[in-house]
Parts: structure tokens; sequence; C-alpha cells
């Protein structure tokens, strides 16, 4: 693949990635494609992962740091400045989180993470809309993750407005029409893991890119609940 300055050419990313498949990959103005070496967007990347971390590793990593959140037993690992220095020149990080934007769950915390192991798109109702999947296509295709987790937690504000089912101002309906496909007369913690279950699948269903490594054993998708209250994250079948 071609590097101009250690940045991907603009034309080689989208053929490597799937055609159509990023938006994230390309600047538009006035319509056209910023093309020329001057103008690239894909910075800080390196195409081939040197060590990729296998599904099942990048889960026991991520079970094993909120073992240590919930004990009171962080490492606070991958925080210092040797670790910022190292990041600067790229990124390989070993899981990828589909997580709500709710403020009381920040994914590098409650696993005990730290700079360049998590790639996160948070947003809320973890909602799995063509901008979040692209993101997510990103980070597999390019930077080498082969884990997602979608990521819920319990008293999520919006599953609840999903299932109240009431007008909402502004564009704030439109997080709760994403996730009342998922609902059916349930209570809030069973809508919650519904969701997550309905949005994995949509990751699935929805992207080619992520639909082939699926098939070639290079990726797995779960689903996850995190618990307000005690800070345990549960795998969800």
């Amino acid at each position: 693949m071609t590097r101009i300055n250690g940045f991907i050419g603009r034309r080689n990313f989208l053929k490597f990635a799937g055609t159509g498949s990023l938006a994230i990959a390309a600047t538009t103005i006035g319509g056209s494609l910023i093309g020329d070496s001057q103008k690239t967007a894909i910075a800080d990347v390196n195409p081939a992962n040197p060590n990729p971390v296998n599904p099942n590793q990048a889960l026991k990593l991520l079970l094993d740091g909120n073992q240590r959140f919930i004990q009171y037993k962080r490492q606070y690992p991958h925080q210092s400045l040797a670790r910022l220095q190292l990041v600067a020149k790229a990124q390989y990080p070993f899981a990828a989180i589909l997580g709500c934007a709710d403020s009381r769950v920040p994914a590098e915390i409650i696993f005990d993470q730290g700079l360049g192991d998590l790639f996160v798109v948070r947003v809320a109702g973890n909602v799995a809309s063509d901008m979040v999947i692209g993101s997510l296509e990103y980070t597999i295709a390019v930077l080498g993750t082969q884990l997602i987790v979608v990521l819920g937690h319990t008293k999520c504000g919006a599953v609840a407005a999903a299932i109240k089912n009431e007008p909402m101002p502004g564009m704030i309906g439109r997080v709760a029409e994403s996730i009342k496909p998922a609902l059916n007369k349930l209570n809030s913690t069973d809508a919650v893991i519904a969701n997550v279950q309905y949005q994995a699948k949509k990751l699935q269903q929805s992207s080619t890119i992520l639909g082939q490594r699926l098939q070639s054993g290079k990726l797995k998708i779960l689903g996850a609940c995190y618990d307000i209250d005690t800070g345990k994250v549960n795998l969800i079948p």
C-alpha cells in the first residue's frame, strides 16, 4: 500500500477497505474529494498491524481490566510519556468498543486500559448508525482490531426514552427511534440487553467488511452490559 509522508493514499485506502465503506476516510469540499498529498486525510495509521491480538485474547484483556476496576486494583497501564510518544507514531488498538455516551461509562476507565489500547465509539444508546459502522470498519480494516464489544449499561436514559415512546425535542428522538426496533414490551433492564443484541446484529448485517472478517474468523462481535451500581461488565449471550 502506498504511503506518502507516513499517510495512506486515499485511493489505495478505499481500495483496501472496500468501495464506499468508510466515509471517514476522506474529506469533501464542494462535493469533491481532496486528493493530493498535501491534503490527504488519513493520519498516524500503519496499515499492517505487526502483532494483532486475536479476539479471545482481547476479550480476556478487557475482562481482566474490569476485574481490576471493580476490585480497586487498577494498574492504569499505558499512560506514561513513553506510551504517549509511541502511539503518536501509530495506533494498534486491541479492541473496539461501541458504547453509550453516558458520562458514567468511560470505556478506558472501566476496563483499566490506556493510550492506544481501545478504539472507542460512543453515542447515546450505543446505536449502530452509518457513521458508527464506518468508524468501526476503519479500526477493523485498517488498524487490525479483531474484537468489537457493543457495550450497553443499566439505567440507560436512551433506552428508557425509547420505552416511553413520547415526543422529544430536536434530534433526540432519532436516538430513540434507532432503539425502538429492539423493544417489545420489555422492562428497562431487559430492553438494555435487547438493544445491545439488536445493535450487534445490525453491525453484522449492515457491513460487508465486518461480515467478511466474521466469516474468516478474524473478528468477533460481542454484546455486554455494564452495571452502573457495581462497575461490573457482564457478557450478553
